[in-house]
């Protein structure tokens, strides 16, 4: 199977045959949901195009169903069904769990026979060869879809399995290191957070030196800007010498300002609103690096880092740092540690009152110290943004690759993988 014609092109089979199994995932009523086995729902399935253990809801099921629905490495799955027209066929694949998984209804599993295909289809649906195939089978009613039958149906090329295997090397191999860099960039997120939380919360470094001890992993000069003994105040023990504050001391929470799809044109400048990232504009309300805070909806209350000159909507704050108070990374996790989501009022449309959120009282550390910590943090955001830049690159390389190897155009040696 799976031969080149005379023209060099593959030749093509029906999706189905080259599959062990096609199925729609489970449905179970709400009773039965909240513990057991984890399941993939919609929400993972646009968030992980290549799937990897990640919380997950759970569900209670029989040793029958867990038969049936389980998932293994491998495993292709596709939007059943979806409100926006090309979310409807959208693939992931599975690439490795750490405890035996199910995938919900609005989901179709998809089985490769592992003597006729592998993840090459991954790739194949995510190209746009590959989706141009499923653009012939959406059918569109109040929701886009697609049926397992039209998806077994489909015509797909199929290479040799060896050459398969190699295509599947050559992006996996890019996959990895992008997924890599994001992983490594979560532990520097986890532990920036963490030292600010050692030292600003749980004033780890104040009880070491009460104790005679130097703080763990601190230098000599760093521990020497935190005192060694706590007073009392209205928030209950602090590090002598620090201060409660209301947080409008420390910041303004400025209002955004509308900007509609009409006003909007292309450009390097970030739309941030109430949940995050919008959009795109050619001019910034607010010069970067700075802290975006939800105004308005669900999100109000949330705080989010604009690494970049930015502009704030009308569904959010942008954060003024008061005279003196330079240390833009430094007071984000002020804020997120601020509780404005108490500030958050309860209606229809949640809210977050500005003089309610400015009135809040918090342990504000010697500016110093701030700095102390925005130098330690600057440099893991350093690392950060190299990672950052770098997966930017690998998937440039990969997003120009997979067109070009599901055509044909760029060859894949079936040897070692390598690119000819």
């Amino acid at each position: 199977m799976g031969a080149r014609c005379a023209s060099g092109a593959w030749s093509q089979q029906r999706f189905g045959e080259l599959l062990v199994d096609m199925r729609n995932g489970i449905y179970k009523p709400k009773q039965h949901h909240g513990s057991g086995t984890p399941i993939v729902n919609m929400g993972e399935l646009f968030a992980y195009p290549r799937l990897w253990p990640v919380p997950m809801k759970r569900l209670s099921l029989s040793a029958g169903e867990l038969d049936r629905f389980a998932l293994r490495p491998g495993d292709l799955l596709f939007a059943r069904r979806s409100l926006v027209a090309e979310g409807a066929g959208k693939v992931c694949v599975v690439c490795g769990l750490d405890e035996p998984t199910v995938f919900e209804s609005s989901i179709i599993r998809a089985r490769p026979d592992p003597s006729r295909a592998n993840s090459f289809y991954y790739y194949y649906f995510s190209s746009p060869q590959g989706l141009h195939a499923l653009d012939t089978i959406r059918r569109q009613v109040a929701v886009a879809g697609v049926t397992g039958s039209d998806l077994a149906g489909l015509p797909v090329p199929t290479p040799p399995l060896s050459e398969q295997r190699a295509i599947a090397h050559v992006l996996g191999t890019l996959d990895d290191r992008i997924e890599l860099n994001r992983r490594m960039n979560e532990t520097l997120g986890a532990m920036a957070r963490a030292i600010f939380r050692s030292w600003f919360v749980d004033f780890d470094p104040v009880w070491a030196r009460k104790e005679g001890r130097q703080p763990y992993g601190m230098d000599a000069a760093t521990a020497a800007l935190f005192p060694d003994d706590f007073e009392d105040s209205e928030l209950g023990y602090i590090p002598r010498g620090w201060r409660v504050v209301a947080l409008g001391d420390l910041v303004e929470l400025a209002y955004g300002k509308a900007l509609k799809e009409t006003e909007r044109r292309p450009g390097a400048v970030a739309v941030y609103g109430s949940n995050g990232p919008t959009g795109e504009h050619d001019k910034p309300l607010a010069v970067g690096p700075g802290i975006v805070v939800g105004r308005k909806g669900a999100n109000a209350g949330s705080v989010t880092w604009a690494p970049n000159d930015y502009w704030v909507i009308d569904t959010a704050f942008y954060v003024k740092p008061r005279d003196g108070l330079g240390h833009p990374r430094s007071l984000f996790y002020v804020l997120s540690h601020a509780g404005l989501r108490d500030a958050v009022g309860d209606s229809a449309i949640p809210g977050l009152d500005r003089e309610t959120a400015e009135s809040l009282a918090i342990c504000a550390p010697p500016g110093p110290l701030l700095a102390a910590f925005e130098e330690t943090v600057t440099e893991l955001e350093r690392l950060v943004y190299a990672n950052d830049q770098q997966a930017g690159s690998l998937r440039a390389v990969r997003d120009a690759l997979v067109p070009k190897l599901m055509s044909g155009e760029v060859r894949v040696s079936t040897g070692a993988g390598d690119l000819s």
